[in-house]
């Protein structure tokens, strides 16, 4: 599903070249669950972004579903983004004016994968899924984090995507619910998604079938 082959990535800043990744190379199955762990600052966040297209390396490749996304131009690895690619972020990003199943039904309206028609259907199958179903005509800022959370992972799923990439999702929830969150994410690979999540709770990376240690840009 994921290759990485000799991907480095440098900043410039005024203080000289950072090296924030250094040649990593990685290969991830398809319906894989991988926590990728290491200290504040290592490069878990910088990888993840690598994997989802959201930055691009300054040398190697990454492959992602057979596709070489570091080639694509700006246009085309939105749309493949969209279509392949489901985020889940620490602090949700649900917008606030929308309902719960609206801001799950966001991501269909951007893509036009479902006719109008079928798009509430599928946001209510989908909070029904991670458990927040009743949640669904309230505003986020009335639910629990870990209801926000599980409306995240819905809003991830809204067109269907491979794959699931999230960044530290339970870093801002007590320890008992950000263990739910990771069997949830443990039920989407076991379902075929491949799910890789960056964290660093070690303890709540046991639940994978993948562990990939970073420190200072490079696997350990």
């Amino acid at each position: 599903m994921i290759s990485l082959s000799g991907v480095t990535k440098t900043y410039e800043s005024d203080a000289g070249v950072f090296p924030a990744l250094r040649k990593i190379d990685l290969e991830i199955p398809a319906g894989a669950f991988v926590a990728i762990v290491g200290k504040s600052g290592s490069g878990k966040s910088t990888l993840l972004n690598m994997v989802g297209g959201i930055d691009r390396p300054t040398s190697g490749s990454v492959t992602v579903g057979g596709t070489a996304i570091h080639n694509l131009t700006q246009n085309r690895l939105a749309a493949w983004r969209g279509r392949t690619v489901g985020f889940v972020f620490q602090f949700f990003q649900l917008l606030p004016a929308l309902t719960v199943a609206e801001n799950v039904m966001l991501p269909m309206d951007f893509c036009g994968r479902l006719p109008a028609r079928q798009r509430p259907k599928r946001a209510f199958d989908l909070l029904a899924r991670v458990g927040v179903l009743e949640q669904a005509g309230k505003l986020p800022s009335t639910l629990s984090g870990g209801q926000q959370q599980r409306v995240a992972i819905a809003r991830a799923l809204a067109n269907d995507p491979p794959l699931i990439l999230a960044d530290e999702p339970t870093g801002n929830l007590d320890s008992q619910t950000g263990a739910a969150i990771f069997r949830l994410f443990g039920e989407l690979a076991g379902g075929g998604k491949t799910v890789v999540v960056v964290t660093h709770e070690r303890d709540a990376a046991s639940a994978v079938t993948q562990l990939v240690t970073i420190a200072d840009g490079a696997l350990a």
